[in-house]
């Protein structure tokens, strides 16, 4: 069992590398080519030596001998050799190249699957670690675990079949020492493999850290956390340290450990090659060329070695890269979903309980609710009574355990989420913006969208003088996160965007609770005109923002306490007319 874990990853990787099994093969073929060339340079010294400079020839014939011997090892180490050796570079490379853009493009399509829950248990900084880092160190597996090891298999196999064939006894002195090849690689790598992945944990830890604090970089500032955060990002920077250092001493012990045997094998084959040559049982020629295999023996097995080094880091690498590509998003399609379409925009909560986790407290409780097409419902109550909850069970970014959410009399969850998602427009109190233009920020609402369809929708928004005034207009870069334009700016283009997607549906979650009050009147005028004929859900703290909503529902401790119009509501004198009271007096 625990073995098939361990070539799980394998077998997923695998699937990535099928396409391209064809245009490996074919680099195999040229590089057994490449390969096999320099295997005939010994045969070339032997002949050289024992048929032309130590063979009984006048003069004149040993030259003519030796350039044409000359002449025929040039063709091939030079003419064939060039092309050969070309393609062998360039097909390994573009197949590593193709099969990593299929592994990042996999990954990042999986990503895009994966719940919101995933991203809230996670750094960003860690996920884009093992997209990258990890990432990128799975190339060895194809460049070295599926081309390079079977070339060097290849020449070590046609050496030893040479070097047998010149000398059995001799060749037999020269793998005395394999056996304890083997013995170090067992004994060596199963180490590397753990501290492989340790440091490359260490280093997604570190990258997570950065990113996020780079991105609170004003909180930094304004605290004068300078020296503190130093501090924490040296303790992560130790750590990635520390576990790098045992890394590369493990390795510096291993192939200290290989190359001191590999060392041995030219010694003992000196001592009784020489012997044999003095003994006249070898030819000189036969001798130095059997001792130029010895280096076509053991540089493969040096490199075989090194591969089982750089397949270890690959290998844990690739574990952390299945990893999430093994991460099941929570929230599924059923296979028999269908499409939302021509929604008029009915909704309706039946008895829908939500918790966020089995062991958690029910965040929502009996909710039952209902929204006509066309009509503005305000969620208004306390800071964690559930509001944005109802929010996100709607939207599908959580499932409820309990009851029932349709939109136009269908379940939400027997429809794909694409296009139930596609029909709600949200306006956050954070909306998000991308560095890039204004026009592209807006465009994200609809890609398809030509310049006049974007330029409408920011008029609808009331966004047009302002991004006109801008200094390339649509064109102005804004920034990561829109760090270049005002909180009214930024929340005008995400309206702009939401105008442009043009949804059924409409959200408004505190959509304007950051912003003063100037800049709020004037959105809100904004907001009135995006919800028009649209069936709108409001999440307001400020309930003079909401008094014209066809029903007001007041939320507490996740159960809805009390629903109807803010004139109906006033006269009961219950929690709304109490919070309302309280703003108002304030």
């Amino acid at each position: 069992m625990k073995q098939n874990r361990k070539l799980a990853p394998m077998r997923a990787y695998l699937q990535v590398v099928k396409p391209y099994k064809w245009l490996i093969g074919l680099t195999l073929l040229i590089g057994a080519v490449k390969f096999a060339i320099p295997l005939t340079l010994p045969l070339f010294l032997k002949y050289v030596i024992d048929d032309v400079l130590l063979a009984d020839l006048p003069a004149a014939e040993k030259i003519e001998k030796l350039m044409k011997a000359i002449g025929l090892a040039s063709l091939l180490f030079v003419v064939i050799r060039y092309p050969i050796e070309y393609y062998r570079q360039y097909f390994a490379q573009l197949t590593n190249s193709r099969i990593l853009f299929d592994l990042r493009s996999k990954l990042h399509a999986h990503l895009q699957r994966l719940s919101l829950r995933f991203y809230q248990n996670r750094k960003s900084g860690e996920i884009i670690s093992r997209m990258i880092n990890d990432a990128e160190q799975t190339k060895s597996l194809v460049e070295t675990g599926l081309m390079n090891i079977w070339l060097d298999m290849f020449t070590l196999t046609v050496a030893l079949i040479i070097m047998f064939h010149m000398n059995a006894p001799l060749t037999l002195v020269a793998i005395v020492i394999l056996p304890f090849y083997a013995f170090a690689v067992k004994k060596m790598y199963r180490r590397l493999r753990t501290y492989s992945k340790a440091r490359s944990q260490a280093l997604a830890e570190m990258q997570g850290y950065l990113t996020e604090h780079m991105n609170g970089v004003s909180v930094v500032k304004s605290f004068t956390l300078e020296r503190h955060e130093a501090g924490q990002f040296r303790e992560r920077n130790t750590s990635f340290l520390e576990r790098a250092v045992a890394l590369t001493r493990w390795n510096a012990l291993t192939q200290s450990i290989i190359n001191t045997l590999t060392e041995i094998a030219p010694l003992l084959v000196l001592a009784y090659g020489g012997y044999m040559v003095a003994m006249d049982n070898l030819t000189l020629g036969a001798f130095v060329a059997f001792y130029g295999y010895l280096d076509r023996l053991y540089t493969p097995l040096r490199r075989l070695v090194n591969a089982s080094t750089e397949l270890t880091q690959a290998s844990a690498s690739l574990e952390r890269v299945m990893e999430m590509l093994a991460e099941e998003p929570e929230i599924q399609d059923a296979p028999d979903a269908r499409e939302l379409r021509n929604v008029r925009g009915a909704i309706q909560f039946r008895d829908v309980s939500f918790r966020y986790t089995p062991d958690s407290d029910w965040v929502l409780k009996n909710i039952n609710l209902d929204i006509q097409p066309g009509h503005t419902v305000a969620l208004v109550g306390m800071s964690g009574g559930g509001k944005s909850s109802i929010i996100s069970l709607l939207a599908r970014f959580y499932d409820h355990q309990e009851g029932t959410i349709t939109i136009d009399g269908q379940p939400i969850r027997t429809l794909t989420q694409h296009s139930l998602r596609e029909q709600i427009g949200m306006v956050l109190q954070d909306n998000i913006l991308f560095s890039g233009s204004v026009r592209e920020n807006i465009a994200l609402g609809n890609p398809a969208a030509d310049e006049a369809q974007i330029v409408a929708a920011a008029q609808q928004a009331s966004a047009d003088t302002f991004i006109s005034q801008l200094p390339a207009g649509y064109d102005t870069e804004i920034g990561e996160r829109g760090v270049k334009l005002s909180g009214g700016q930024k929340q005008r283009i995400a309206i702009a965007r939401v105008f442009l997607k043009n949804p059924a549906i409409l959200v408004l979650d505190e959509a304007t609770s950051a912003l003063d009050l100037e800049s709020e009147h004037a959105i809100q005028e904004s907001l009135r005109e995006l919800a028009h004929n649209r069936t709108t859900l409001v999440v307001a703290h400020r309930l003079s923002t909401i008094t014209h909503a066809d029903q007001i529902v007041v939320i507490e401790h996740g159960t809805i306490v009390e629903q109807g119009t803010h004139d109906e509501l006033m006269q009961r004198e219950g929690a709304y007319a109490r919070l309302y009271n309280v703003q108002h007096l304030s």
